[in-house]
């Protein structure tokens, strides 16, 4: 039993709500791999590049809308980057580093106002177990990135903006096992996510505590019960908010190959603005994978509940914060072999979400006080294929295609990018 207990134990190595990717499964590295090197350069065409520029804009400063030269603006750019990878396993410690360095430059210069010809696009990530003892060990997840596009896994992206932004959290928690059948993980997590000037309202710093009961019901599962508190600060417009969640949760092994993770509850979310109503909603967050076979693995998360990012938008002469933004995400991926030389990939995004609640924060002219029952969609979907030409070298050919559909102005569109890259492996 206690053999099996402390490799179940060790999935919760890190159970704070703030993820860096909503795919993560935390898994402790089975076995130690070198030190990789991998460099590659990837080109892209982009069919509208700055997606939410509005048809018309005050071009010339002169208070009349003309036709805005940065809608639906193509661009052709190039992606060069390198990156490293390697995991350390001792008797006592698992090191997990990884980093991936780039920028993208884009040939012809967007025409929206406010944008760059050149942005940075990268992440790094430290993940460290120190097994202290059989009953004790202590773990600790840490992530940042600087990028420009929205990468829909992290959980605060619904839609393309601007500037680039740098998001960065460390989740670090302490497991005791107290019986053959029952343990604890105790932890904190600080997460920020900070935009470029040209992004208003949209920076946040979370700071959260949680604790885990975790109950080995059979030797493939285990039970859980979480509570997290979180307080939230806001930027400019945009509120500080509290959250308490009460969840229930499991954590099944159907075979060595397939895990599911999942969470459901309770959430209150506490808005400090003037005017704000509090708000009990459900929550729900799971995680799986499996590898079916030897030629074809598959992942997918879902997470339901109120979010406090991108809460401040506009309608008409009036801004307006939405202390009531429910949504779902939802996502799955795979990946097949083919043969030794080729494999497919592909995945789907869905991000549905409802704005109530929402409070007059600012206007150029006479508004309503209130407003809600605003919705806005977002799909995203990517399928490509990875060539093996030789032992270091790859390539990947890849079409991605978002569509999103809003209540609000400027925030539906259409987009199609296509990307084709080269990467040495080393």
């Amino acid at each position: 039993m206690k053999r099996s207990f402390l490799s179940t134990l060790a999935v919760a190595s890190t159970i704070g709500a703030v993820q860096a990717d909503l795919y993560y499964i935390p898994d402790e590295a089975q076995e130690s791999l070198p030190l990789k090197w991998q460099a590659g350069v990837n080109f892209i065409w982009d069919d509208n590049v700055n997606p939410t520029a509005p048809a018309l804009a005050d071009v010339n400063g002169d208070g009349v809308l003309d036709p805005n030269p940065g809608f639906e603006d193509e661009a052709f750019s190039v992606n060069p980057f390198v990156g490293l990878s390697f995991v350390s396993i001792t008797p006592q410690t698992t090191w997990d580093v990884y980093a991936r360095l780039g920028a993208i430059y884009y040939f012809d210069e967007p025409a929206a106002t406010g944008s760059d010809d050149i942005y940075t696009q990268s992440r790094a990530g430290v993940n460290v177990t120190h097994r202290v003892s059989e009953r004790l060990r202590f773990s600790s997840r840490n992530f940042i990135s600087y990028e420009l596009e929205p990468d829909y896994a992290y959980g605060f992206s619904t839609t393309r903006q601007l500037g680039e932004y740098f998001y960065w959290s460390t989740d670090n928690s302490v497991g005791y096992r107290w019986t053959e059948r029952l343990a604890t993980y105790t932890g904190f997590s600080l997460t920020g996510l900070d935009y470029d000037d040209e992004v208003s309202n949209q920076d946040r710093f979370t700071w959260m505590l949680y604790n885990q009961f975790r109950y080995q019901l059979t030797p493939q599962t285990v039970l859980t019960l979480d509570y997290r508190y979180s307080q939230t600060d806001g930027d400019q417009l945009a509120s500080d908010y509290t959250d308490h969640h009460l969840l229930l949760g499991v954590e099944h092994r159907f075979s060595p190959n397939t895990i599911l993770i999942a969470r459901a509850g309770a959430q209150f979310h506490e808005t400090d603005g003037i005017g704000s109503e509090n708000t009990v909603s459900p929550y729900l967050e799971a995680t799986a994978r499996s590898q079916v076979n030897e030629q074809f693995s598959i992942r997918s998360f879902v997470r339901y509940g109120i979010e406090g990012y991108d809460t401040v938008r506009f309608i008409g002469p009036g801004t307006y914060e939405f202390s009531d933004r429910q949504t779902l995400r939802f996502g799955v991926s795979g990946e097949y072999t083919v043969s030794q030389m080729l494999s497919v990939f592909g995945g789907v995004d869905y991000i549905p979400a409802t704005f109530d609640d929402g409070r007059l924060v600012a206007a150029a002219g006479p508004a309503p006080v209130s407003a809600g029952g605003l919705d806005e969609d977002v799909w995203n979907a990517y399928v490509g294929l990875s060539v093996k030409f030789t032992e270091m070298l790859y390539g990947t050919l890849s079409y991605n295609y978002t569509d999103s559909e809003s209540d609000f102005a400027n925030q539906s569109y259409s987009r199609n990018r296509v990307s084709v890259g080269v990467r040495a492996e080393f």
